[in-house]
């Protein structure tokens, strides 16, 4: 029986901050020293490049110098800017991270490109254009305006709470591995007879390939269980995979771990779970006491009812995925009924308590979910409705409560139910 193996990563000490200042001062200085003899090395030889004429010559390389100054102003707001939105999460990120100091390198590269384009337009002449002179300022703006979108792209996605998180793990999981180093055969502690099929990197289950697995363990006439689900975290070495009642050669492992896709966060496409997360953070957000918008809330809440109406009298929980024989190849794991209500409703109900609107909103909620849903699901609402009951005995004037216990599908405001 064939084994996935862990893939121990080298125990490096934690890379010393690169250089970014003497880099950035570099590319100025090699700019202007490339600007400066290339055009002069061009008045002795022909070196190729595009065909200018003067007045063409001077226009381009005064639009890049004034454009590429324009772009570094630019960088240099939204970097600003990236800098105060983490501080605003914590005043202490910033330095940890090094946002600044990073970008200084792409400062580096915009400040030559421009300099470098103004250095070779004050050679351009009557009598001499300097065609690769020319040629390549346009290549370094290429270059630049690369770089710059890459490190926009980079900046965009660290502000997000979960990119912060991300980078202070990524450091401290660095620092981790040079203080306390693992011991030599630590990970021959795994049993022998365990078939598992570890990662090789960490990221966010974001889509398991059910029928690529399923062809896969037909191939090797085996029965493959995902351990992880779809939006759980993995490490490098943990593991993806269990096979049973056979074995796997080390080409199928690799393309079992292809089929295990991870990504940096979790993405909404295969990931229903995280589509109700999301509205459930939009939901207690709003009930956050600096916020105080209920209403909001509610609306979050009808999203959340259409979602659980279209799950009502669906079979949820494990999947298991058949060959085209009708064997069962994998199984993968999916919440059921009680931990998707658990996530659509605990935290609201928890944050809400306060709140007519919310109460009443999901006593209507309870109300259509119990006409909807199979007689084997209704344990889990009936819960439900007893936290409401006993949130709404909490409330300070009788008269509050007896307005919390009436079922609104708008919250308050609505039409008085039909008691026919």
């Amino acid at each position: 029986m064939l084994t996935g193996r862990n893939r121990q990563r080298a125990h490096r000490p934690p890379r010393a901050a690169w250089p970014n200042r003497g880099l950035a001062v570099a590319l100025v200085g090699a700019s202007v020293l490339l600007g400066w003899w290339l055009p002069h090395a061009e008045r002795s030889r022909d070196l190729g490049g595009l065909s200018y004429d003067p007045a063409a010559a001077q226009a381009t390389l005064g639009a890049i110098a004034s454009g590429i100054i324009a772009l570094t102003g630019f960088v240099l707001t939204a970097v600003t800017l990236v800098i105060q939105s983490v501080q605003s999460m914590s005043p202490r990120l910033a330095g940890i991270l090094g946002f600044f100091e990073r970008s200084l390198v792409l400062f580096g590269s915009l400040t030559g490109t421009a300099v470098y384009a103004l250095v070779v337009l004050a050679q351009v002449s009557e009598r001499h254009v300097p065609r690769l002179s020319v040629t390549l300022a346009i290549a370094f703006v290429v270059l630049s305006t690369g770089a710059t979108l890459r490190t926009l792209a980079g900046l965009r996605e660290v502000i997000t709470g979960g990119g912060l998180v991300r980078a202070v793990g990524l450091r401290l999981h660095t620092t981790l591995d040079h203080t306390w180093r693992v011991p030599h055969g630590a990970e021959s502690e795994q049993r022998a007879e365990e078939a598992v099929v570890t990662a090789t990197r960490s990221g966010v289950v974001r889509h398991i390939d059910g029928p690529a697995i399923a062809e896969i363990a037909a191939g090797c006439d085996v029965h493959i269980t995902c351990l992880p689900a779809v939006g759980s975290f993995v490490e490098p070495g943990a593991p993806l995979l269990r096979v049973t009642t056979g074995a796997l050669p080390d080409a199928a492992v690799r393309r079992l771990i292809r089929a295990v896709r991870l990504g940096p966060s979790r993405h909404i496409d295969h990931d229903p779970a995280y589509g109700l997360r999301l509205l459930v953070d939009v939901a207690i957000r709003a009930l956050s006491p600096g916020i105080n918008d209920p209403t909001t809330a509610v609306q979050a809440l009808d999203q959340i009812e259409a979602a659980l109406l279209r799950l009502a009298t669906r079979p949820l929980g494990p999947v298991v995925v058949r060959d085209r024989a009708g064997a069962p190849r994998l199984t993968v794991p999916r919440p059921d009924w009680d931990a998707l209500l658990d996530l659509a409703l605990a935290e609201i109900l928890l944050y809400g308590a306060g709140s007519l609107q919310v109460q009443r909103r999901l006593r209507a909620l309870l109300d259509t979910l119990a006409r909807t849903i199979p007689p084997s699901r209704t344990a889990t609402l009936a819960a439900y409705r007893g936290i409401l009951d006993r949130t709404a005995l909490s409330l300070p004037d009788p008269a509050m409560t007896r307005t919390a216990t009436t079922p609104d599908p708008q919250g308050i405001g609505g039409p008085a139910p039909d008691m026919a």
